[in-house]
């Protein structure tokens, strides 16, 4: 018999909810940890600012005391605004290969949702566009990244059986490193900058990367991803919240800046290396050696891998050659650090302008996954 519980929201139950996904996978070549503290911050309503405006419930199941699954209930009460919606997003989840499990915890999840007026479910999801997004269904035997989820292939076939469809797909790219900027992007790289009187920027102060670009990096992302599925623009207390974490966790060689004459904030590219190796040996905790792990990755370029964490560009300088101006600051830098693949990150597989920045790379599309959806 499956007996599926909310959970406190403490951070030592918290703790167990998080834990139990990186029990699942243990052993798993391909499966990358979060860090434990992490993930507990972003589900506690008294460290994530998005709690202003979401709600939220957290289930786990257990078979005779045992936990088989979790789930993530969360209602976004901005987006249902301002989208004329019911939604009843779900994410954080995870369940041993047993339908009954699985149908349990949505069960628990949509009855939650159902109580509060919502009309529909679709998932995985979280509380902003910086959480987890889309459950895998090609890829399983690709290593992961710290910013996506990995899920074994049982998964997409449990939500199926479920009655969920398809509400949208990503795809991800890994891409060969070319020993040099490729010509077409010096060629449009230097028309931008003359047309446009556009000029890459680089830090090697934090607190003045901070101060200057800290606020302006997450309103370009707000400019940017606008009209992006599922996005909602991050509120002030969010972009304080992740200023805070992020940009003091960057490498600032990788992270580059292109403002026009006034200094306005144009475009950022922002990558650091893999840390997947690392958050696998670290398994997700910083104590006692995972610091080691990660900071050997971060700062003494050990990986061939570097991640693509984020691009964004103005509205208004969107397929005018801006991104090339960005490779050709970065390329050269993931040569001298000698990376020979880049991971793309996912990129809705409607968004033809974003996919079109890789067709100067040798590339391969390894990697999808779908957020589904219902009514309930």
């Amino acid at each position: 018999m499956i007996e599926v519980k909310a959970i406190a929201k403490t951070p030592k139950e918290l703790t167990k909810f998080v834990k139990f996904e990186i029990d699942l996978y243990k052993g798993s070549d391909y499966y990358v940890p979060p860090l434990i503290t992490d993930d507990v911050d972003t589900l506690n309503p008294l460290k994530n600012p998005a709690f202003d405006f979401c709600e939220a419930e957290y289930f786990m199941a257990y078979r005779d005391g045992k936990a088989v699954g979790r789930i993530a209930a969360i209602i976004h009460k901005k987006s249902n605004k301002e989208n004329g919606k019911n939604e009843l997003r779900f994410g954080f989840v995870d369940f041993i290969d047993d339908e009954e499990v699985s149908k349990a915890l949505f069960d628990a999840a949509i009855a939650w949702g159902k109580s509060r007026g919502m009309t529909s479910i679709i998932g995985p999801l979280g509380f902003s566009d910086m959480d987890y997004e889309g459950m895998l269904i090609e890829g399983f035997n690709e290593v992961s990244t710290m910013a996506t989820l990995y899920n074994y292939p049982y998964y997409p076939k449990h939500l199926e059986k479920l009655g969920f469809k398809k509400a949208a797909d990503w795809v991800e790219f890994r891409l060969t490193v070319p020993p040099e900027v490729p010509e077409k992007h010096k060629r449009i790289g230097e028309i931008v900058k003359q047309k446009f009187g556009l000029k890459i920027v680089k830090y090697t102060s934090r607190k003045k990367a901070i101060e200057e670009i800290g606020h302006p990096l997450f309103q370009l992302i707000n400019e940017s991803y606008a009209d992006l599925f599922e996005f909602t623009k991050l509120s002030d207390r969010q972009i304080d919240h992740y200023v805070k974490i992020y940009i003091r966790l960057l490498r600032l060689d990788l992270l580059t800046i292109i403002k026009d004459s006034n200094d306005e904030l144009v475009g950022i590219g922002v990558a650091i290396p893999s840390l997947s190796r690392a958050l696998q040996k670290s398994q997700g905790r910083m104590l006692p050696f995972g610091w080691y792990h990660l900071m050997r990755a971060m700062y003494f370029n050990i990986t061939d891998t570097v991640d693509l964490l984020l691009v964004a560009v103005k509205p208004e300088y969107q397929s005018k050659g801006v991104n090339a101006l960005l490779f050709t600051d970065l390329i050269p830098l993931f040569n001298k650090y000698g990376f020979k693949y880049a991971e793309s990150n996912p990129e809705l597989e409607l968004n033809a302008n974003v996919q079109l920045q890789w067709q100067y790379f040798e590339s391969r599309q390894h990697k999808r996954r779908r957020a589904f959806t219902k009514e309930i």
